[in-house]
């Protein structure tokens, strides 16, 4: 297996994010948009994906299986970095057989699908769970669901870095802390066990209080031995898992609109939403300087919105 090296930092721009309802707020918001590092490995799923695709490489392994729904981010840049990069690719996917566009890339990048059912795929954190598929792959390294786990967080640590390397050429001597969508924690982990303590994190959950966030972020922290994290969770699911409303799409086309930047209802529209909520409730102090994180996965607009 060939992959880029685990040291490559992609471009992305850290842009100020004019919006009507921060500035009557008076509060300061920089989006690093992780959406415009590649058109298919975007966002922050090359970041979750390093560490783990490392560990595949020095494993002597030829491919990838991992896990995730029909319209899965994580499963969409596995599956096209493996067609891209020459590896093969295995997922297992929750619930039934779903035609989604989602699905059809996955099998177009030639991606192998297995569909677990909803009980099969919850037992996914149950012990021996992936006995039977490293038996039937096992050539094959497996990866948790969204990338996630320690190494997943790892390589999300590279967000700050690429926050701080742009503060000057955004006027900014420093921030306050960062909001960013959570589906399984993963990415927030990794931004946690960066700031070590110093800013705080704000992750927006985008699924329920049963997909186990919270505990996967807890125990994340615990195995880096990080002591005092500093990390709250705020619930952004809009009642289910990928449950999408007209509020939300109607706030993601107005938001658009006004600032020219596209989202996605799953994440980063439910995540931004989430965070209007709390600037007009008064969480945040005038004067407050917050990073935003797109987090890509712009392919799971399709079947949400007209526009797409």
């Amino acid at each position: 297996m060939l992959f880029p090296p685990s040291d490559w930092l992609p471009k992305a721009p850290l842009e100020r994010l004019h919006l009507d309802w921060l500035e009557t707020a008076g509060i300061d918001v920089a989006i690093l948009r992780l959406d415009l590092i590649d058109p298919l490995i975007s966002g922050n799923k090359w970041f979750k994906l390093i560490e783990h695709l490392k560990a595949a490489e020095q494993s002597g392994a030829k491919g990838i299986i991992s896990l995730g729904g029909a319209h899965s981010n994580h499963l969409h840049a596995l599956a096209a970095a493996g067609k891209r990069l020459g590896f093969a690719t295995v997922g297992l996917l929750r619930g039934h057989p779903l035609e989604t566009p989602t699905v059809n890339d996955l099998q177009a990048f030639g991606m192998q699908l297995h569909w677990l059912g909803y009980g099969g795929y919850r037992a996914r954190h149950e012990a021996g769970f992936w006995e039977p598929w490293q038996a039937q792959y096992p050539d094959l390294f497996p990866v948790p669901e969204g990338g996630g786990g320690l190494q997943g967080a790892h390589g999300c640590r590279q967000l700050k870095t690429l926050v701080s390397e742009q503060l000057n050429a955004l006027g900014w001597r420093d921030y306050d802390g960062w909001w960013l969508a959570c589906g399984t924690g993963t990415t927030l982990a990794g931004v946690v066990l960066a700031e070590a303590g110093d800013r705080p994190v704000y992750g927006a959950l985008a699924v329920p209080d049963d997909h186990g966030v919270a505990q996967q972020v807890e125990r994340i922290v615990e195995e880096a031995g990080l002591r005092v994290p500093a990390y709250e969770l705020f619930d952004a699911s809009r009642g289910g898992f990928a449950k999408v409303d007209s509020p939300l799409l109607e706030f993601i086309e107005q938001t658009e609109q006004a600032s020219g930047i596209p989202f996605e209802p799953l994440y980063t529209g439910k995540a931004l939403l989430a965070l209007k909520q709390q600037v007009e409730a008064g969480t945040f102090a005038r004067g407050t300087r917050l990073i935003f994180v797109h987090t890509g996965g712009l392919q799971g607009r399709r079947g949400f919105s007209p526009q797409t």
